[in-house]
């Protein structure tokens, strides 16, 4: 097994941090590399950015205050809300925005996330972030989905949530939440300023995307309900433990009832702050997070065990999955560790059964198929995982807690597969023989390219229309999966207005083909191109799917001079 410091270099992860829960306490915390190549080196104390892990600590303060009579999670937030207001529309007629939908991704409220601001940009108060006006990067977040109806993440809610504590309270957010949570559990390095004090910059680990210091250092997080904690493993775990004892009747910011309305699934395994979930009958909360550069991840069992790990990387998504799995096999979780089976004697004639494509219940899909002999299981746009069978209907991975369940038919055909990580779950049909097909070919050829360096012989093509479409405000909605369809869609005036800002492109060239992903580090065939525009120099991402639509699309600006 590789070393730690072997796998920071090998991912271009110049620093982790990380604090083990153990028996309701911390039981250590420890930091590994360096704040910044040839810097100095991270400590327990070193500052990280939250990321979405902002999102659950900023919960409490909500949750806080309900307990005080002061808000009611199922009342329509305009009851609250002063400054500003969330327009009713034909979707709000019947349903209305409420702090339990915004909390947990329900609201039906637009705007995924955040890219932040870079050093000495114009940062926006939050009303402009809010109707999506100059300088804000976001578009206007709004209600496009009936409240209630369906789950999907919506960091823009949180905004929306930010503006309502400030309007309920009076109080600056960063000041509200230093007093009510972060210094009543301890979290005294915490902290909701954004942009951090100039006094406190000796103390952060710096970022980095694409094995380089992001350009300016840190991005400033005015977002900061959804997307601006800094913090360090050892304070987030005192933010779990507080939960923890909350539970347990011991808290003095939240009941033991919100607590546990606080960790009761509304939709899509997501509570009133954090993701629950479990395999077993021991539940834990946990949280992500993914900001400009940094990465992070909590897990909390309820009853006193869990993790932090915090990276300074936009590749430290792959190390701290591979940190949570070993601190789950040596503190034997029931979930994140390889579980223990019985390897069964099954012949290839009969595993083969199993392969094909199959369409999950979330809208993801998952592959199984055969490579260089041995079985694969891809949920696509995650790593893809060696399987064994355990039966003849049972596949597990050896390296990761992932369970393969298919379902037979009365004569033996596969028609549906149950899905198993982590202690979450999925579920979903085999698709027809043709999906099938074109998936397995999409993930074969997609590594292969990425072994061999090769560009997705449509993705230069797809990159020039979709830029011309932009440039025009006329997207072809039909060259798009629908998630992306409606990315675009819900983002079309900023990406119009900056599309147009750049000016002519020059030249585009092909960069390298990416591992992409949540935190674009795992197998998926995306390609990376540098644009020279007119006015600009960016670097575009973009990911085409199985049946050729674009599934993602990006670009940021490079470290390097625009042309004149």
């Amino acid at each position: 097994m590789p070393s730690l410091s072997k796998r920071m270099a090998d991912l271009g992860v110049p620093g982790i941090s990380v604090a083990v829960i153990h028996k309701g306490q911390i039981e250590w915390a420890k930091g590994y590399g360096v704040t910044r190549v040839g810097g100095p080196p991270v400590t327990a104390d070193t500052l990280f950015q939250a990321a979405s892990i902002s999102k659950p600590v900023f919960a409490l303060a909500v949750l806080h205050l309900v307990d005080e009579g002061k808000l009611k999670l199922d009342a329509n937030v305009n009851d609250y809300l002063k400054t500003w207001k969330v327009p009713d529309n034909e979707f709000t007629t019947n349903k209305k925005v409420t702090l339990r939908g915004i909390l947990s991704h329900s609201a039906g409220l637009t705007v995924h996330g955040f890219p932040g601001y870079a050093k000495g940009a114009a940062l926006p108060t939050t009303v402009q972030m809010l109707d999506g006006t100059a300088p804000a990067s976001n578009p206007a977040i709004r209600v496009d989905v009936i409240p209630g109806t369906r789950y999907r993440y919506s960091g823009g809610g949180y905004v929306v949530a930010q503006q309502l504590l400030g309007d309920v309270t009076g109080v600056p957010l960063p000041r509200f939440m230093r007093d009510t949570v972060l210094a009543p559990l301890g979290m005294t390095l915490s902290t909701f300023e954004q942009p951090l004090p100039a006094t406190r910059s000796n103390e952060v680990a710096m970022p980095y995307e694409d094995k380089q210091m992001v350009f300016g250092g840190p991005h400033t997080y005015p977002e900061m309900a959804p997307a601006g904690l800094w913090t360090t493993p050892s304070d987030l775990a005192r933010y779990a433990l507080g939960v923890q004892a909350a539970l347990k009747g011991e808290s003095k910011i939240i009941s033991a009832a919100t607590a546990r309305a606080m960790l009761t699934p509304v939709l899509e395994n997501h509570g009133v702050g954090p993701v629950v979930g479990g395999s077993t009958a021991r539940k834990f909360f946990t949280h992500g997070g993914s900001n400009a550069g940094y990465r992070c991840l909590l897990v909390a069992y309820e009853d006193g065990e869990g993790a932090i790990v915090m990276t300074n990387s936009d590749s430290g998504g792959q190390l701290m999955g591979e940190v949570m799995r070993t601190l789950a096999h040596i503190y034997q979780w029931p979930d994140f560790a390889p579980v223990t089976r019985t390897l069964a004697n099954v012949t290839p004639k009969v595993l083969d059964r199993l392969i094909g494509a199959y369409e999950m219940n979330d809208g993801s899909i998952y592959a199984v198929y055969r490579d260089n002999g041995r079985l694969v299981g891809h949920m696509i746009d995650r790593a893809p995982a060696a399987l064994f069978p355990s039966s003849d209907r049972e596949l597990f991975a050896k390296d990761a807690d992932v369970v393969a369940s298919f379902t037979l038919n009365e004569d033996g055909a596969v028609t549906a597969v149950k899905h198993r990580v982590n202690g979450f779950e999925r579920n979903g049909p085999r698709a027809n023989e043709a999906k099938s097909h074109a998936v397995i070919t999409f993930v074969t050829e997609s590594a292969q390219r990425l072994k061999n360096q090769q560009p997705h012989p449509a993705s230069e093509s797809a990159i020039r229309a979709l830029l011309s479409d932009l440039a025009h405000g006329t997207p072809n909605y039909e060259r798009m999966t629908p998630r992306f369809a409606d990315i675009t869609r819900e983002q079309l005036p900023v990406l119009k207005t900056s599309v147009l800002q750049m000016g002519t492109l020059k030249s585009l060239k092909f960069v390298r083909a990416v591992r992409v992903g949540a935190d674009r580090d795992v197998p998926g065939g995306g390609d990376d191109f540098d644009a020279v525009f007119e006015n600009d120099s960016v670097r575009i991402f973009v990911r085409l799917g199985f049946d050729g639509r674009i599934e993602a699309a990006g670009l940021r600006k490079l470290p390097w001079s625009s042309p004149r």
